[in-house]
């Protein structure tokens, strides 16, 4: 698993990465089937800054959301906008949720050595029949959207990301400048992500797919994503 460093240069620049512009897009595929279930607790695994729960918890207001994340940065900006995330591993949260996220590539930061166990934890944490909501970066996101040269930059921050794809494996460098008076501070770390199939999930049998829709981000003919859902098996 990525570094909780790495994690926490992410959460830095993830404002100049386009993600906010594209996310509503993905977030509907979620509104639209939790406006389907009846459920009271909602655990958003690798919440992030907490932009999908601030955006989704509105239309559910009998409803608890919760977030947990790796990166205390992530955690520390989430909180700033009122949402109820702690810094956690899921294998070490306690009780019980009516369903669970992962939102916008959570899964693909997972290793194929770590998402069987990781399943597992999840699996642990959902009522009997409880769902899992989740999306998969496709080949065809990995290839065309992912790879390539990125930069961008602001007043006090310069992000360069160089990212290939290789093997199911996607590798990206960011390297971050950020202003401090007259001096840039630099940082530089590597995240990666893999590639999974929607039928890796349901491989421990804990979990039992019922939906899978494409879903296009940024390629037009070609999905880039899928949003998938599942259910507690037994």
């Amino acid at each position: 698993m990525n570094s909780s460093d790495a994690l926490d240069l992410y959460a830095k620049v993830e404002d100049m990465l386009g993600v906010s512009e594209a996310a509503p897009r993905l977030y509907a595929h979620y509104l639209l089937t939790l406006r389907d279930v009846e459920f009271r607790s909602l655990l958003d695994v690798g919440c992030g800054t907490g932009e999908f729960i601030r955006q989704i918890a509105g239309a559910f207001p009998e409803a608890h959301f919760a977030g947990i994340d790796l990166s205390p940065e992530m955690v520390r900006q989430a909180r700033e906008k009122g949402v109820e995330a702690r810094c956690v591993d899921l294998c070490e949260v306690e009780g019980h949720y009516d369903v669970i996220t992962c939102v916008f590539d959570m899964l693909n930061y997972l290793s194929p050595e770590e998402l069987p166990g990781f399943i597992r934890c999840l699996a642990a944490r959902l009522r009997p029949g409880g769902l899992l909501l989740c999306d998969l970066t496709t080949l065809q996101g990995f290839e065309t959207v992912a790879v390539g040269a990125f930069s961008a930059e602001d007043p006090t921050r310069f992000v360069a990301i160089e990212s290939e794809f290789e093997e199911g494996i996607y590798t990206a460098d960011f390297t971050l400048f950020e202003r401090e008076g007259e001096c840039w501070r630099k940082s530089s770390q590597r995240i990666h992500q893999y590639l999974h199939r929607p039928e890796d999930l349901t491989a421990t049998g804990e979990l039992e797919q019922i939906a899978r829709e494409p879903v296009n981000l940024y390629l037009e003919e070609e999905p880039d994503k899928e949003f998938l859902l599942y259910r507690r098996s037994g």
